[in-house]
């Protein structure tokens, strides 16, 4: 029965439109306001569209419904000097320090359009997040009491998600090649911190090759045999007015 239920949502999402947008490095700020903008549009559209944020973000501390203050090891002096700021969000999973050279992945999935529970929908991401980092040569392992995904010099891949009328916001962060500097200091959860590829592999790991590759898998995970892939977001553009709105206050 499980099996035959498996089989009709694969088939309901293949089916479905799928937009992959690479939108480089945007503020954390405007990509979840652009986040809730998408999820509002999916709970009006009855089409199942997934729409697949994938970004970097400024160096910035988030704090998730699993973590608090205490996993941040930095005073509000050191904070200061790196001119790092904390935001506590909305979602699942503990702390983490995001930098240029992390990948930020944010799926936007209509999870009843696809017959998912919120529990398939994080295996399925966790999935395509192990497959590629057994791509890269990197055997993960899971983290207890934490979504998150470790190889041999710590913690590669963290999870996050929330889920606001049935849509998925937020996701997962790939730490690929980022300055390295304060991540030993930021617990993702089980009490770990974050390393990166380029740590753990001691080899020149490219983004453009990574963001590939987890292009692929995330569409393997998926189950999405076509996609459309773009570079930017039209809506990016009407974000930036507000945000200079919002800092002039």
């Amino acid at each position: 029965m499980v099996d035959r239920l498996q089989k009709d949502a694969d088939s309901v999402m293949r089916d479905v439109p799928v937009h992959i947008h690479l939108l480089g490095t945007v503020d954390f700020d405007d990509c979840v306001a652009l986040q809730r903008r998408l999820a509002y549009d999916a709970v009006s559209r009855s089409d199942g569209r997934i729409v697949v944020l994938i970004c970097e973000h400024s160096p910035l501390v988030t704090i998730g419904r699993g973590g608090s203050r205490a996993h941040v090891r930095l005073s509000g002096a050191e904070l200061a000097q790196r001119q790092l700021e904390i935001r506590y969000v909305s979602r699942g999973g503990g702390a983490v320090l995001h930098k240029p050279g992390q990948l930020a992945i944010y799926p936007i999935v209509p999870l009843a359009s696809h017959g998912l529970t919120i529990g398939e929908y994080l295996r399925r991401l966790a999935k395509a997040l192990s497959d590629l980092l057994v791509e890269f040569k990197v055997k993960p392992a899971a983290v207890a009491g934490s979504m998150a995904l470790a190889g041999r010099s710590g913690v590669l891949a963290a999870l996050g998600v929330s889920v606001r009328h049935g849509v998925t916001m937020h996701g997962a962060f790939l730490n690929v090649n980022p300055e390295m500097r304060d991540f030993g200091r930021v617990e993702v959860g089980g009490g770990q911190t974050m390393s990166s590829l380029l740590s753990h592999r001691a080899l020149p790991t490219k983004m453009t090759k990574v963001r590939a590759a987890l292009v692929t898998h995330l569409a393997e995970a998926l189950v999405l045999d076509r996609y459309h892939l773009h570079t930017g977001h039209p809506l990016l553009a009407e974000l930036p007015e507000r945000r200079t709105e919002r800092d002039a206050a």
